[in-house]
């Protein structure tokens, strides 16, 4: 069985953080744990392998890396 992937394009970077915004919450309420502890302990190999897991890793490096550009841009107008 063939895995879908999911690829979404957002009108603006600020669009695309608000919807990462949104997964990383709905993994946060699903299994009781914030963004940041979790990946803490995916990094250390604690959390597994599974499609959830791999996914909420991959919204969440995203996050942080959108965040920083954002934050960037921002600081260079300001």
């Amino acid at each position: 069985m063939a895995k879908h992937i999911r690829r979404t394009v957002h009108a603006s970077p600020v669009e695309a953080l608000i919807a990462l915004i949104r997964s990383l919450v709905a993994y946060e309420q699903q299994y009781t744990l914030s963004s940041a502890e979790f990946y803490a302990r995916y990094q250390r190999g604690e959390m597994g392998d599974t499609a959830d897991m791999i996914e909420w890793a991959g919204d969440y490096q995203h996050y942080v890396q959108l965040k920083a550009e954002l934050e960037q841009k921002l600081a260079a107008v300001g």
